[in-house]
């Protein structure tokens, strides 16, 4: 077994970040607030061209209060993404809504606008969409918001693994009502942890700012008229992430040469065909991964493991939520009555390791190893 691990996605950090952490220190603004917390709202919103954002502590809670935002009450119906990490809709169950999931479409794995409609025929009152741009890939978002436009439904982008991905020209996170990011370890930056709400109404940003520090009114005393969190950003954190928004570009350009170097060798393997994307968009390439043709003996674990025995990471595509036990009394819809999309490319898939820091050595001892299964 090699000794260095190759990783799926892990964090790369340059020189900038330093400076930012050392400035907090050095003016002893190291607790929640400071002037890292405040430019990297600004910094990052003006990249994604967005108008406002509010740092938190993780996407996870950019999503509860993008929910609490909106209205969202117990009972409510919520529409979201499938084939998705839990933390897209769990916080709809911390407001004691009901989660509708959403199948996926072959094109880019995301929602499928045709199960959108189907839903909004099944639930029309429901009270927000969330749409998640997996992989780093972005949805069919236009058409998705459009819908939900039609039905007077408000929209959360769940950016989480797509910053610096770009749909018709317009980056994720900004085409919906409010947008979210996360900045946890194996992002394509990371501040080791941390969430940004995103959204052109600043009533949105300011209210999730309030709501993040206890809710705490404009008096001298602790004054409080309604329930309020501690999900606000630090500021050493937040540094962190204002070094790493410089090098957004560059990662995006190694992730997404990582992708072309995998398909590039796969092309030949017909049982092989690399996560797709569509034409008029651009992913971050946040994760490269594959699908085996259905008729193949070779199964996503036989790989996995085989990489697992060369001390090299990688990782199942993420289980669909309407497959997941805690989830399995919620509802779930999708256009045919086979076997779900989402379910298909999870039994056939898998992430391959897609860590920046990996070395063209690196990357031809991975490909041997899948290759080895297919010649």
């Amino acid at each position: 077994m090699r000794e260095k691990k190759l990783f799926l996605s892990s964090p790369t950090m340059h020189d900038k970040e330093m400076g930012f952490i050392q400035e907090a220190f050095d003016t002893n603004w190291v607790a929640p607030l400071g002037e890292n917390v405040t430019k990297f709202e600004e910094e990052l919103a003006s990249y994604v061209g967005a108008g406002f954002g509010a740092a938190l502590s993780s996407g996870t809670d950019a999503i509860f209060l993008a929910l609490k935002l909106l209205g969202v009450q117990r009972g409510d119906i919520v529409f979201t993404t499938d084939l998705t990490f839990a933390a897209t809709c769990n916080p709809i169950m911390y407001l004691g809504a009901v989660p509708v999931f959403l199948d996926s479409e072959e094109e880019s794995w995301n929602m499928d606008p045709k199960v959108l409609r189907k839903a909004f025929d099944k639930y029309p009152k429901a009270k927000a969409v969330i749409v998640v741009n997996l992989y780093g890939t972005p949805a069919k978002l236009e058409e998705i918001r459009n819908i939900c436009q039609e039905h007077h439904t408000p929209l959360i982008e769940d950016g989480a693994e797509s910053l610096g991905a770009i749909y018709k020209g317009k980056q994720t996170g900004t085409f919906g009502d409010i947008g979210i990011f996360s900045f946890n370890g194996n992002k394509i930056i990371t501040s080791s942890g941390g969430g940004m709400l995103v959204s052109d109404k600043e009533e949105y940003t300011k209210k999730a700012v309030f709501l993040a520090t206890q809710a705490r009114e404009p008096e001298r005393h602790y004054e409080h008229k309604e329930v309020g969190y501690n999900f606000r950003m630090s500021n050493i954190v937040a540094g962190i992430g204002r070094g790493q928004l410089s090098y957004l570009d560059e990662h995006i350009q190694r992730k997404k040469g990582i992708y072309e170097r995998y398909k590039q060798a796969f092309d030949s393997i017909w049982e092989i065909e690399m996560n797709p994307y569509l034409k008029d968009s651009k992913p971050n390439f946040w994760l490269s991964c594959m699908t085996i043709k259905e008729g193949c003996n070779v199964k996503p674990i036989d790989i996995m493991l085989a990489l697992e025995e060369k001390n090299i990471e990688s990782r199942p595509i993420w289980k669909p939520m309407h497959l997941q036990p805690v989830y399995k009394n919620k509802d779930f819809i999708k256009v045919t009555e086979k076997e779900s999309i989402g379910g298909d490319i999870f039994c056939r898939g898998l992430c391959l390791p897609s860590d920046i820091k990996n070395t063209e050595e690196d990357m031809e001892e991975i490909i041997g190893v899948i290759k080895g299964f297919f010649s």
